[in-house]
């Protein structure tokens, strides 16, 4: 099990996706980590408040995991989540639809009903969720003395929208984006979880002890007992966390799968897309080269000038402009 630091905090927080292997893993990690229960619960609120609005709900699940299966343990983040619920419960349901905020409301009744916290802070903390639906004055402020310049601007910043989708040019830059996109996953996955030769010697090196059951009827004191526990939480953790990265490298294995078939399509319909501006040019290039052959041909059979009789005869020339109007 990985020692604790707020920077492996803040890391497995980026991380943590919405699948309960997920949630369970880094959840049993905080728990052993529990005497650092104050700065846990303060690097979650501020990582809370800058994940994406899809991923926020996420956080709560994570809460209600350690406040539930960490209370037998202690009470240390069950008091000190309570110093951030409300504001988290606000800040969530203030960018959560209609869904999420019916999954926020379960999540409080099931902590009523198990008497986690107080009626009174579990109805605080669903005024918090119920106020969120209200329009901040500030936003009506904005909405109401947008100015003629600012809606000029909003115009202007559309028409630029239109013309950067509308633009070939655009099309080649979310294909190179697409590209870097695949070969950064790529490169993760060197390091994923399934070729970390170090964890998976340390699960082969695990006792006979907390794999069989039956080996427990030869403990015959409490010291060995205690060993024995010690030993089997540490195997818990080990595995649930090498798990969780599993199952985290398998979903990163599919988003590259779809990725790439994703990549393959746009290639294909690059592809056709150059094959069919190769046909235009092409019949442009015969159009231009058969205008070329014709020319050739027109300028071939046209009289040479230089060869034709002198037809002045040796006369004198013509007077100019200026001769036949002197008054000389």
């Amino acid at each position: 099990m990985s020692s604790f630091s707020e920077s492996a905090l803040e890391k497995k927080l980026t991380e943590l996706s919405s699948s309960q292997q997920s949630v369970q893993t880094l959840s049993l990690w905080i728990i052993h980590h529990r005497k650092h229960s104050g700065l846990i619960v303060k690097v979650w609120h501020r990582e809370l408040k800058k994940a994406k609005s899809s991923r926020k709900l996420t956080f709560l699940y994570l809460a209600n995991d350690v406040i539930q299966n960490s209370k037998k343990k202690g009470p240390e983040f069950t008091k000190d989540f309570e110093t951030v619920l409300v504001d988290a419960c606000s800040h969530v349901a203030r960018e959560a639809d209609d869904g999420s905020k019916k999954h926020m409301e379960r999540l409080l009744n099931i902590w009523k009903e198990r008497a986690l916290y107080r009626g009174d802070f579990i109805q605080q903390l669903k005024l918090a969720i119920e106020d969120s639906n209200s329009p901040r004055p500030s936003e009506e402020k904005k909405a109401v003395k947008r100015s003629y310049q600012k809606i000029q601007e909003e115009e202007d910043d559309e028409d630029d929208d239109y013309r950067s989708h509308a633009s070939p040019h655009s099309a080649d830059m979310s294909a190179t984006q697409l590209t870097e996109e695949l070969v950064k996953a790529l490169q993760d996955l060197e390091n994923a979880a399934s070729g970390d030769a170090a964890v998976r010697q340390k699960i082969a090196s695990l006792p006979q002890e907390v794999q069989d059951v039956s080996l427990l009827e030869q403990i015959g004191d409490k010291e060995a007992a205690d060993k024995l526990s010690k030993t089997v939480d540490e195997a818990c953790l080990l595995l649930a966390e090498y798990n969780g990265r599993l199952a985290a490298e398998l979903e990163d294995r599919r988003q590259l799968a779809r990725m790439l078939t994703e990549y393959i399509n746009s290639q294909r319909e690059a592809l056709m897309e150059r094959e069919k501006k190769l046909e235009e040019y092409k019949q442009k290039l015969a159009r231009v080269t058969q205008v070329r052959k014709e020319l050739k041909s027109h300028i071939q059979s046209l009289p040479d000038l230089s060869l034709l009789p002198n037809v002045t005869g040796g006369l004198a020339p013509l007077p100019s402009a200026g001769d036949l109007f002197s008054t000389d």
